[in-house]
């Protein structure tokens, strides 16, 4: 209320639900089902943290009207720009903040400035500059929109301030994709709350309700409530998730020192030089990358250890992921020709490949892999099945060796793991024949989990049949060679 007795506009963060307040019916019951720490086998790199929760607020509201220490503004490098963030911001502080940012002679891409709130609630605004995207430039965009949050919450640690107000930081007109720009945010501040956090006490997310959604999918996972939450939340995790501070990681970039610089490798450590050196190697350049090309000369010369083949492999496998997320691959997806249904009797993820809506002489084969990749990768951490329908595939649907020998050279190592069967439904005598030659000379470890399947009725001993989308021709087929099954399972109507 303000001394009038009207009501306020302007709302106190600290009226606001936390996040750990926020569980609505859809969400988990933070209090059922404790799972003990001696029972989790694997913990998230963001672990279940109650004090980190207690100081996130996720509303759906205009950040200007947050009466906290200092509230965030997007805007561009004249700071001029006019977004309805910005623009809000500006009419509620009134005309003295267009005064004091012409005073501050712009703001760079990544940086932070402050200001007074002037007339609002808030008694401070940090604004910020958010990055272009284009996906040619996915890494620079990455690293300038970490830099935003980044130097948004130091200039708070360094002004001491209590509480702040993000605004989403990256705007329509810059076109950076929603969900990974929260990643990148969400991430961001939660590492800085477990590094530099001891004076902010509220740190508040403030979306319209366009964005809404993607934050309440997302925070779960770099804020879950309880371990419950934690442990569901792991595979979905990104496979970048930056370095100890949230900070986009390209290996290929990491400074590379050796463990005592100058000193030949067959030379002797003599006692004092051992004494005078030994703290190279401690420090953290020393524990960085690798020399690459080193390790790619070695390579060649079967030099490399093991686990060196497997770091590389890694790496190359992330250079692919990184692809993939930036890609447009709607083209491939359009095809429907690999989707996710319902789960096996064992309660496994079932994968389903259609043979037939693979035009291989038509699409471009690099991108169906890239394809594969996006849609797999967060199946793959965890055990899952593979059906494909061979059904009715002819010279121009069949995945030649060459390219099934670089999918399995590419995928990462959890994908041959946790894959614990491939049904292979209405096989002909020659795709049996290549199957064979396939996976007893090109690759191993796959022969024994291939399954035919000469009928549905076969395959529902595996899968019941309200567990997986079968594409009408499927059906069709398969009732003309094998009778008739079970008439009252309706096809899907989107295949």
């Amino acid at each position: 209320m303000d001394p009038l007795g009207a009501p306020s506009q302007f709302v106190d963060v600290d009226s606001l639900p936390g996040w750990s307040d926020a569980c609505e019916a859809k969400q988990l019951d933070c209090h059922q089902n404790p799972v003990e720490k001696a029972q989790i086998d694997v913990r998230s790199p963001f672990p279940y943290r109650k004090d980190i929760n207690a100081k996130i607020i996720l509303w759906k509201g205009d950040v200007a009207l947050l009466n906290c220490t200092a509230i965030v503004n997007t805007s561009n490098e004249s700071l001029t720009d006019k977004n309805p963030v910005s623009e809000s911001i500006f009419m509620h502080a009134g005309p003295d903040l267009r005064d004091e940012l012409q005073k501050l002679k712009g703001c760079r891409t990544g940086e932070a400035k402050l200001t007074k709130g002037f007339n609002l609630a808030a008694r401070f605004i940090i604004h910020t500059v958010g990055p272009k995207y284009k996906s040619r430039y996915r890494t620079a965009a990455e690293s300038s929109l970490y830099s935003c949050y980044r130097n948004v919450l130091q200039l708070a640690k360094e002004q001491a301030m209590c509480s702040v107000g993000f605004c989403v930081i990256n705007s329509l007109k810059r076109c950076y994709p929603l969900e990974d720009a929260t990643h990148i945010a969400l991430r961001t501040v939660r590492r800085f709350l477990e590094i530099h956090g001891e004076t902010l006490e509220k740190v508040v997310f403030a979306v319209s309700e366009l964005e809404e959604a993607t934050y309440q999918k997302l925070l779960p996972l770099y804020f879950p409530r309880s371990l419950e939450e934690e442990i569901q939340s792991l595979p979905y995790l990104p496979a970048d998730i930056g370095n100890a501070e949230g900070e986009p990681v390209v290996p290929e970039r990491q400074i590379r020192i050796t463990e005592k610089p100058g000193v030949p490798d067959d030379a002797s450590d003599e006692e004092g030089l051992e004494a005078d050196l030994s703290f190279i190697g401690s420090h953290a350049f020393a524990r960085m990358e690798g020399d690459v090309d080193k390790q790619r000369r070695l390579i060649l010369q079967g030099q490399l250890s093991e686990a060196a083949l497997q770091k590389q492999h890694q790496r190359n496998y992330n250079r692919w992921l990184c692809q993939a997320r930036a890609e447009d691959l709607s083209d491939i997806a359009s095809l429907k020709a690999l989707y996710q249904t319902g789960v096996d009797n064992c309660g496994r993820t079932v994968m389903v490949v259609v043979g037939r809506n693979i035009p291989v002489t038509l699409i471009d084969m690099e991108k169906a892999l890239l394809y594969f990749i996006h849609v797999m990768d967060h199946i793959a951490v965890k055990e899952y099945v593979l059906v494909y329908f061979h059904t009715l595939t002819n010279d121009y649907n069949q995945l030649d060796s060459n390219f099934l020998k670089k999918l399995y050279d590419v995928v990462d190592a959890k994908y041959k793991r946790n894959l614990k069967a491939l049904y292979f439904v209405h096989p002909t005598f020659r795709s049996k024949v290549s199957a064979w030659f396939f996976t007893t000379f090109t690759v191993s470890g796959l022969k024994d989990k291939i399954h035919y399947v000469e009928s549905l009725q076969q395959l529902f001993a595996a899968i019941p049949p309200e567990q997986i989308d079968l594409p009408p021709f499927v059906l069709e087929y398969d009732a003309r060679e094998n009778g008739p099954y079970y008439s009252s399972y309706p096809p899907s109507p989107d295949l």
